[in-house]
């Protein structure tokens, strides 16, 4: 029984290219983090650290930016998604065009 693939059914292919968009995934998982925290932190938490623990207030505010943060990267994904597929869409009709005019 495969507890992390939901049961094993299908099996990820392994290989030099999977374990190489894997690592890619992962440090871009990583940048996003580190990123997120930096960008929040020096936004939402208080220089003077009179408490070994968050407020209420700054909580809220971290809470916010991490969304805010996740919806800005989502809606580029989904931008860069959409032109990349109108780029292999143009790219397919002149790939066609030019077999059908070039031979």
């Amino acid at each position: 029984m495969n507890f992390f693939g939901g049961g094993g059914q299908q099996q990820q292919p392994q290989g030099p290219d999977s374990v190489f968009a894997a690592k890619t995934e992962l440090e871009m998982y990583t940048d996003l983090f580190n990123k997120i925290a930096a960008s929040c932190f020096q936004k939402c938490a208080s220089r003077r650290h009179k408490e070994p623990d968050l407020s209420l207030g700054e909580m809220t505010c971290t809470d916010r930016c991490v969304s805010k943060y996740l919806e800005g990267q989502q809606l580029i994904g989904m931008v860069l998604q959409k032109a990349n597929e109108e780029q292999l869409q143009q790219q397919q009709a002149a790939a066609a065009m030019a077999q059908q005019f070039g031979g």
